[in-house]
């Protein structure tokens, strides 16, 4: 709805009192008008024994009851607050029908306390309790939810602040948690359904005819050919706004949950993004952002405007207001179809003006992993141009050549051959002068030059040939120092991983043993996701690690849609040219087309799930089981 309505139209509609009445049902939420403002504090539970009820409850949002499951009575469940060096015994109780379980994100802890069912735990029966036990030996920002089934769609999350042992690093005067999510009336197993049904159920940003004849998004040249490729450039969330109310602290935009300050003090602002299935990013206009921590370990201080926070990831950041206003914080969805909107006033019952939802972003041809910024704007068609005429083949387009494009197979139609369903005939394959066959793999023309199929599997080996991989891509680059969907534009700074640097040396900083290259496949049209074409359901046994081993693992993302990357039990340290003092993360968010590479010690022994964080994708496949084993004649 937000992407069609004109939001000045309407408030200047709006200003005659019958016809804004009428008007405001129509309005997208975050466009409403809005409460006084909720400044209630996140419920908060501490200390050695903490008792925590998992069970269904009523839950209401802009002032609409809906079906959730919380805990202890709350969406989103308590604020568990501990202490470094402490020990907690967790004692959890299931009034579901269902098995459930809680998963506690980013906590080092034993394999079995990682609480995620047939891996570590066989998870909570119903109408049963569970005691989870483990030391505290971490500080910062992390949070919990279920692991079991779609459960944590329903509301089954929370936050975790763990303080320092001893004085912490980060100073403030006042801090706020922040947890971004979003909630749907439709059930979590329907939303699923829909998608299995069809991939882009939910996307209602698509480029349409009248689009065009305004001279809007794609010309008709480049619709044509991404059509041909079978891709839709505006795919850039799978569950947009048109279901979802995106949520601060369980508050909808209505709402407006409202943090206070005194104007003047330095406000630590604890942001999760507990999200199910959104990439949030956020700013609060009129005030900087100073990033302090990431994923809860402390980052030397980088100041920007603007953060694309992915799923399950944490940042600290600070921020200090001096004037006697309010701003607004802004946590806009990845394809800008709707808005987590809250406040920050000195006093209850203040709000700021709230910022139109920017233009949607399209994907570009980096975002299918047709290299780097030469190919970038969407505006640049030379791989797509020259593929389908080619079948995928860039000899002469991109590398200059005068040889002419082989003649057209019709038994394979170039968009066919893009896609990677067939296999044209070309005068290589029927040998050369000699009668020597020259095609290879991974090359075409007989002349070495790449084959740029968008699903070649010559440039995957590791990649298994199966109905989960829709897409290859043909020359993915580092993208960790990209800003994310929709934010190369903006004239403002935005934080990117390349800009985070430890505080501290990393604790193992020796070179990798061995490399690891992983690719995230999926198939939109059919709603399949994988690592290496291989869904959790067909895998046949874990990935292997030895006790302290020290590998560098490359992701490649060969869909057209981010993934966050979690591995369970670890931080694993960003390469990003940072050396000793590389960012400790344990979830990444890889850009569509491109690649992610970091270090990890597997220092944990035990088996541990590792899996993208869009809960759909995990539930459709994209997860596997890390082992860590001890190495021979040594104790566990």
């Amino acid at each position: 709805m937000s992407s069609v309505l004109d939001r000045r139209q309407l408030l200047r509609g709006a200003g005659l009192v019958g016809s804004g009445l009428a008007l405001s049902a129509y309005m997208p939420a975050w466009a409403q008008p809005v409460s006084a403002g909720i400044s209630k504090p996140l419920p908060t539970v501490s200390g050695e024994e903490i008792t925590l009820r998992i069970a269904h409850q009523k839950m209401v949002i802009d002032g609409r009851e809906s079906h959730g499951i919380g805990i202890n009575g709350t969406i989103p469940a308590p604020l568990i607050r501990l202490r470094e060096g402490q020990n907690v015994r967790l004692h959890v109780e299931n009034t579901l029908d269902e098995d459930s379980s809680i998963h506690w994100h980013g906590l080092i802890l034993p394999f079995h306390m990682d609480g995620v069912p047939g891996v570590s735990f066989p998870g909570i029966k119903p109408r049963s309790t569970f005691t989870y036990e483990f030391p505290i030996v971490q500080s910062g920002t992390y949070w919990y939810h279920s692991h079991s089934g779609l459960q944590e769609q329903l509301g089954h999350y929370g936050p975790i602040v763990i303080d320092p042992g001893g004085a912490d690093s980060v100073q403030s005067d006042r801090e706020h948690v922040i947890v971004l999510s979003d909630h749907s009336p439709l059930h979590p197993h329907v939303i699923f359904k829909k998608l299995k049904q069809q991939g882009g159920y939910f996307n209602f940003q698509k480029q349409t005819l009248s689009g065009l004849l305004r001279g809007e998004d794609q010309p008709a040249k480049e619709r044509r050919q991404w059509g041909a490729m079978r891709m839709d450039p505006t795919d850039v969330a799978d569950v947009t706004g048109s279901t979802y109310t995106y949520l601060v602290n369980g508050y909808g935009p209505r709402d407006n949950w409202t943090g206070l300050f005194r104007p003047g003090e330095r406000i630590r602002l604890r942001l999760i993004n507990a999200s199910a299935m959104t990439t949030f990013n956020v700013r609060i206009p009129g005030l900087k952002l100073t990033v302090v921590q990431a994923d809860g370990l402390p980052v030397q201080p980088v100041t920007v405007d603007e953060m694309q926070i992915a799923v399950a990831e944490t940042y600290d950041v600070i921020v200090q207001p001096s004037d006697d206003r309010a701003y607004t914080i802004v946590g806009e969805s990845v394809d800008r179809s709707g808005m987590a909107r809250a406040t920050l006033a000195p006093r209850e019952g203040m709000s700021a003006a709230v910022p139109p939802l920017r233009r949607r972003p399209l994907a570009d041809m980096k975002d299918m992993g047709m290299g780097g910024t030469a190919h970038g704007a969407h505006g640049s068609m030379n791989h797509a141009s020259h593929g389908a005429k080619t079948g995928g083949d860039m000899h002469g387009a991109e590398h200059g050549a005068a040889t002419p494009s082989p003649a057209v197979d019709p038994s394979c139609p170039a968009e066919h051959a893009a896609m990677g369903h067939c296999s044209p005939a070309t005068p290589a394959e029927h040998g050369n002068a000699s009668g020597t066959p020259t095609q290879h793999a991974g090359t075409s023309h007989g002349s070495g030059a790449m084959n740029h199929s968008m699903r070649d599997f010559s440039a995957a080996p590791e990649v298994r040939k199966t109905a989960a991989v829709q897409t290859i891509s043909p020359m993915p680059v580092d993208r960790m120092g990209d800003r994310g969907q929709g934010l190369d534009d903006v004239s403002h700074r935005v934080l990117v991983y390349t800009d985070l640097k430890a505080v501290e040396r990393n604790p193992d900083v020796r070179a990798p043993d061995r490399a690891l290259r992983i690719h995230l496949t999926g198939n939109m049209e059919r709603y399949m996701w994988a690592f290496d074409g291989e869904k959790l359901s067909e895998v046949k046994k874990p990935i292997p690690f030895l006790k302290d081993e020290r590998v560098r693992i490359t992701l490649v993302n060969d869909t057209m849609m981010g993934h966050p990357i979690h591995l369970h039990g670890h931080f694993f340290e960003l390469v990003t040219g940072h050396g000793d003092f590389a960012p400790r993360k344990h979830t990444i968010q890889v850009q569509p087309g491109g690649t992610a590479t970091f270090d990890v010690t597997t220092d944990a022994v035990g088996d541990w799930a590792f899996h993208c964080h869009m809960l759909y994708h995990m539930h459709a496949g994209m997860m596997q089981v890390v082992s860590v084993r001890p190495r021979e004649g040594a104790a566990a």
